[in-house]
């Protein structure tokens, strides 16, 4: 009993400690790397969780496979059936909250694309009228593929070359998709607490990765970098930032990502660098298999265990 609870406690608690790592390692790493770690990392924490939590609600039936009278089994583990009540009402909370922050999330995507409604197309591109200062990428919706919107009042507050930067980082996150990372770590900070400290993190390294994509694009780092500060001042000035899901140029903390791009470009890992990432993200992912095999295995144990206890005549 008292190993099956401490194998519950440690599974429970390692996300606390994987997020931590997670974060450190993004940021040693490229942002396409980075928001690879930290998608995978929230992932594979939501699930370790979701099987820690499902693994206590299956004690009691368990025990009746190995037909063990219930009355007994709480002679022995009397926490058994509140434990299993308690871990079974957490899952049907988590699976209430996903399916609200899911239709959320399309609900936010729906209300984006109405107010876009008047916008005049080019392309992928979809300018709005007014003199309200806004830029972000939409993603599709229901057939329509996603577009680049921007404002007629962010357009004036920009030039010629300032335009084609604030243009090239929203079509990055359309053609990288970095919606549906952002939507797969804000499901899985509903499943844990902890990993709702990927979620600023990973927004920060995705706005880097279409940073680096709309400065690749222009040729000029310090262009870039320029483009994005006006951008985001004019915004903070004039409008509102869009927000999760709709990924604008002017979110984030601006001054990191200027200064980055001031930087040179960043050189994926090599040699030493390459191998700590990768003996980091392997140590996590076993780690997080070990302890889920081990609370298996615990389980079965106690329930062996048990049933020998209560089965052999006294």
């Amino acid at each position: 009993m008292t190993y099956a609870l401490v194998l519950v406690v440690v599974t429970l608690a390692f996300p606390w400690g994987g997020v931590a790592v997670a974060g450190r390692l993004a940021d040693r790493l490229p942002p396409r790397s980075a928001c690879r770690v930290l998608t995978g990392a929230a992932v594979l924490l939501a699930a370790g969780t979701v099987s820690a939590l499902a693994g206590l609600v299956h004690v009691p039936f368990l025990a009746a496979l190995e037909r063990l009278p219930l009355a007994r089994v709480l002679d022995v583990w009397p926490a058994a059936v509140p434990l299993a009540g308690a871990a079974g009402a957490v899952l049907l909370a988590h699976l209430v909250l996903l399916a609200r922050r899911w239709s959320r999330h399309r609900s936010l995507i729906r209300r984006a694309w109405l107010s876009v409604d008047g916008g005049a197309g080019d392309g992928d591109l979809l300018v709005i009228p007014g003199r309200h200062v806004d830029a972000f990428a939409l993603p599709g919706n229901r057939g329509r593929p996603g577009r680049v919107v921007v404002t007629a009042g962010m357009m004036r507050a920009l030039t010629a070359g300032e335009r084609e930067v604030l243009l090239a980082h929203e079509r990055a996150h359309l053609a990288r998709r970095h919606h549906l990372l952002s939507a797969a770590v804000d499901l899985a900070a509903v499943v844990h607490p902890a990993i709702r400290g990927l979620r600023k993190t990973l927004a920060f390294h995705v706005e880097r990765w279409a940073d680096e994509e709309a400065a690749a694009a222009v040729g000029d780092r310090r262009a870039a970098a320029a483009a994005i500060a006006r951008a985001a001042l004019a915004g903070s000035a004039h409008g509102r930032t869009a927000g999760y899901p709709v990924l604008s140029a002017t979110s984030g903390p601006v001054p990191r990502r200027v200064q980055a791009l001031l930087l040179p470009e960043p050189a994926a890992p090599r040699g030493g660098a390459r191998r700590a990432g990768a003996v980091a993200l392997a140590a996590t992912v076993v780690v997080a298999a070990v302890a889920a095999l081990a609370f298996t295995y615990g389980l079965h144990e106690y329930v062996e265990y048990a049933a020998r206890q209560l089965t052999t005549p006294a």
